[in-house]
């Protein structure tokens, strides 16, 4: 059993910059990929960003590519999501989700996990 707890949204100006946080507990953190979703109102849920077990290796959504950053801290038990040049477009509710395998996926059904989701709007 693993339990994600995201923080770190909230009302930033377009432009600005957000840095989310995913805390982990219940299992070895090291053996899970970690995703980032979010979810806009009417909109499908949609993978922004993964990070395989050891952060080697990463995947960004092409709205994304270029502003945002996933990065994991394996001493913490923590996954981050930098957000720079934010646009009104990426408001949604940010979801974490844990895998357990090494490397992450695109499909919400392949995670096993996940945080209850952390508030993002992005004003013009």
């Amino acid at each position: 059993q693993v339990q994600l707890v995201e923080s770190g949204g909230g009302l930033v100006q377009a432009g600005g910059s957000l840095r989310l946080s995913c805390a982990t507990s219940g299992r070895t953190f090291s053996n899970y990929a970690m995703g980032w979703f979010r979810q806009a109102p009417g909109k499908e849920r949609e993978l922004v960003a993964g990070i395989t077990q050891s952060g080697g290796s990463t995947y960004y959504g092409d709205s994304v590519k270029g502003r945002f950053t996933i990065s994991r801290d394996n001493v913490k038990n923590t996954v981050y999501l930098q957000m720079n040049s934010l646009k009104p477009e990426d408001t949604a509710v940010y979801y974490c989700a844990a895998r357990r395998n090494y490397y992450y996926a695109y499909r919400e059904d392949d995670y096993d996990y996940w945080g209850q989701g952390t508030q993002v709007t992005v004003s013009s």
